[in-house]
Formats: structure tokens, C-alpha cells, sequence
């Protein structure tokens, strides 16, 4: 029996090396990379049995992205199509240099997940699993794909987690808005990065109260807010636990937010309390900004070094409830 599964889109992303423009390179690194996955992958290199579950053309480029994946320890349950019949998802990314920003293009109409259904998900996995995580990400590509993940959701054994992964490039605020708090009851635990919180869900205020605001309001569990280089927090039964960040020189931070889900989620899982899986979670972000590309290449050691760095300066202390 799997402990972890995850739902969700995985594209090939193309980028550049050494924060050169996509008009003049000559040459890209690819990397499989999507929020599910991502998840899948932190959680596995952590020790928690991760399955990744979607569906992609039986293409080259399919393929390739599997092959990836499977390298870092995830089972991975694939419904493929013909490749007459769809595509594989691209990701176009030039890292920005300060005050430069980051570019992203997206090439992720007609893929195969778009039309994903539940029955072409390993749904007993789902039911008989610890934890399901469906993104945000994933859901804005098509009415039928937002379905499907609902029905993950609806269908987990164990802890159902979303994540709110707002993407401008592939909906807007209200769409994603409108759609995902539609999803809400479904959900156990939410995470969101701090600035989606405000951007979507139209919140404001420091983000131990966005958590508690949002907590309270949806009926979540738990919820989970990433702060980026601030580190993290947690709203769970009515109290805010906290932790800060490690300073580091950032090498690239687009796979922060998933190496924090799936670290937290794998400490979860193995019956960590909430402070301790925020540590994990937090420690292995930091990491992660450290890691050109991005996916969550992290190692238990590594983890632990920092989460040993954390406890020195007493992370994760909680607080009473918001009024």
C-alpha cells in the first residue's frame, strides 16, 4: 500500500543555463517538473512510499519525463494515449538576476491529462492510501481535469491535500478563486504560498492571520502557509506554529514550495507532530533554493543537518488562537 499519492500534470521545462535569455541560448537543460510530481519526489527521497499518478501521450518526450521521475524512487501510474491524440506539456523558464525577473512560457494546451478521468486513476491506491495531493497547477487546465480532482479528493482514505499553486499564465485570480473554494470541502489540509493566498483568495493581513482567517472560514484541518525565504507556518487546531527560514544564497527557488509540501506531508505521515514536519518542510525548501532546476533533489542527511540548525534556534514554537 502506497502512503502518498499524488495527482497532477508533470511537463518537460527548457531552460537555459546560467541565467542566459531563451532569444540567444544555443542550448537547454530539461527537467520533468510539476507540482505533483515534485511532491511525489521530496516525499520519496525523504523514505515515504510515493506514488505519482496521470496521464501523458505515449511519446519520446513522455517518456522521457516518466524515465525522470521513476530515477528518483516514485512508483508512477500512468494512463498513456496515443500520440496522435495529444501532447506533452513544455515549460519555457529563464531565470531573472535581480532587478531582471524571471520569464515563464507555457506550452500546455492539448496534453493528455486534460482529459484525465478517475477511472483511469489507480483509485484504489487513493481509497487505501495515508494522504492524496491534487495542485491548483494541475486543476486550471480543463473542466474535465477539475472533475477528475475533485474526485481524488472526495475519494481519499486518508488525508486530502490541495494545494492552491496559482499559475497567471494558465487562469486568472477569479477563475482559480471561483474554482478552487468550490473544491474546499473536499480538502483536509490546504498549502499556499503567501502571496497566492492574497492574490486569489482576496485575504490580507499578516500570515498567521491569513491562515487562521482561512482556516476558519473554509473548515480546513490544517493550513499551511509558505513564506518563501521567511520560512513557513501552520494553523492547525486553532494555533499558529511558526518557523523561520535558513539564510542561504539562493541558486533557484521554483521548486521551493513542492520540496516543502512533500518533506511536511513525509514527516506527517510517518507521525511527526506539526512542529516537527514544519521544520522538515522548511529545511528541505531551503535546500531545494540551493538546487539549479526544479525539482526537490534533497537527502535525508542533508534535512536533518538542517532541521538540527532550525532546533538551535527554536523554530516551530506555537501560539494561541487569532481572535
Amino acid at each position: 500500500m502506497t502512503d502518498l499519492v499524488t495527482f497532477g500534470e508533470t511537463a518537460l521545462r527548457l531552460s537555459p543555463p546560467q541565467h542566459a535569455r531563451l532569444e540567444t541560448a544555443d542550448q537547454l537543460n530539461v527537467w520533468a517538473t510539476g507540482a505533483a510530481s515534485n511532491v511525489a519526489v521530496a516525499a520519496s527521497r525523504l523514505g515515504t512510499d510515493s506514488t505519482w499518478a496521470s496521464k501523458l501521450a505515449d511519446t519520446p518526450l513522455g517518456r522521457r519525463a516518466v524515465s525522470e521521475l521513476r530515477g528518483h524512487g516514485i512508483t508512477t501510474d500512468v494512463s498513456w494515449v496515443e500520440a496522435s491524440e495529444a501532447r506533452q506539456g513544455l515549460t519555457f523558464f529563464e531565470a531573472g538576476s535581480t532587478p531582471r525577473d524571471s520569464y515563464v512560457l507555457d506550452d500546455r494546451h492539448g496534453t493528455a491529462i486534460e482529459t484525465a478521468e478517475p477511472a483511469e486513476l489507480p483509485m484504489d491506491d487513493v481509497q487505501d492510501g495515508q494522504a492524496v495531493f491534487v495542485s491548483g497547477e494541475t486543476i486550471a487546465l480543463s473542466e474535465t481535469v477539475e472533475q477528475t480532482a475533485q474526485a481524488v479528493l472526495r475519494a481519499a482514505g486518508g488525508t486530502s491535500v490541495l494545494g492552491l499553486d496559482y499559475r497567471p499564465d494558465l487562469w486568472s485570480a477569479s477563475e482559480a478563486r471561483e474554482t478552487l473554494t468550490d473544491m474546499f470541502p473536499a480538502a483536509d489540509v490546504l498549502v499556499a504560498n503567501e502571496d497566492d493566498v492574497q492574490t486569489v483568495l482576496k485575504q490580507t493581513g499578516e500570515a498567521s492571520q491569513l491562515a487562521h482567517q482561512i482556516g476558519s472560514k473554509y473548515d480546513f484541518e490544517t493550513v499551511v502557509v509558505t513564506q518563501g525565504e521567511h520560512g513557513a507556518l501552520v494553523w492547525h487546531d486553532a494555533t499558529i506554529h511558526e518557523s523561520d527560514a535558513v539564510e542561504t544564497q539562493a541558486v533557484e527557488t521554483t521548486g521551493e514550495h513542492d520540496a516543502f509540501i512533500g518533506a511536511f506531508l513525509s514527516r506527517r505521515l510517518a507521525g511527526d507532530g506539526i512542529s516537527d514536519a514544519l521544520a522538515h518542510g522548511v529545511a528541505a525548501a531551503t535546500l531545494t533554493r540551493t538546487i539549479p532546476g526544479p525539482v526537490p533533489t534533497v537527502t535525508p542527511d542533508e534535512v536533518e543537518r538542517i532541521v538540527d540548525e532550525l532546533d538551535e534556534g527554536s523554530p516551530g514554537n506555537a501560539r494561541g488562537a487569532l481572535r
